[in-house]
This record gives C-alpha cells, sequence and structure tokens, in this order.
C-alpha cells in the first residue's frame, strides 16, 4: 500500500510540473488517503503483534 502512494505521489509530482492542475490534485489527494491507510494498517498491525507476545 505504500508502494502505492508513493506512486500516485510521483504521478502528482509529474503532472504539476507538465501543468495538469486537476491530475496532480486528485493524485495528491489519493496518495494522502492510501498514506494515512496506510499508517492506520500499520499500527493496527503492531498493536495486534504486541498483544500476541503477552
Amino acid at each position: 500500500m505504500l508502494y502505492y502512494a508513493l506512486v500516485f505521489l510521483l504521478v502528482s509530482i509529474v503532472a504539476a510540473i507538465f501543468g495538469f492542475g486537476g491530475i496532480a490534485i486528485a493524485s495528491a489527494g489519493i496518495a494522502k488517503i492510501l498514506f494515512f491507510v496506510f499508517i492506520v494498517l500499520f499500527l493496527v498491525s503492531l498493536i495486534t503483534h504486541a498483544a500476541r507476545r503477552v
């Protein structure tokens, strides 16, 4: 999931360089959402892993 967030971020940067503002904004929004989903799933995974060790 982090890979896709980085891909959308790169698409956003390239689109912004070439002047495609709408695509850049949409790609940045998707990248932001995927990054936050990744963070939430990562934290859930850490908590689950810590709970199993106890």
